[in-house]
């Protein structure tokens, strides 16, 4: 069965990427956070079994305080 890839593109509030990268670690499905330079700050890398895991991953990321926003991007 294939994997469901994305990657998620993060805009965090000014200082915070750091913070967001250690949290994003603590995630399964988050394969390798990275900080980026640029309009988004930070982006993820997600691999998960299906959508709704990917649903329930997203779901996380967009929690993490001093996340303004996200955009995910699932890789065909």
């Amino acid at each position: 069965m294939a994997k469901v890839v994305a990657f998620v593109l993060i805009v965090a509030d000014i200082g915070k990427e750091h913070d967001i990268i250690s949290q994003l670690k603590k995630i399964k499905g988050v394969i390798e956070p990275r900080t980026v330079y640029g309009e988004f700050d930070v982006i993820a890398r997600i691999e998960t079994d299906d959508m709704h895991s990917l649903d329930e991953v997203v779901t996380k990321v967009r929690k993490i305080s001093s996340v303004i926003r996200t955009v995910t991007l699932i890789s065909s």
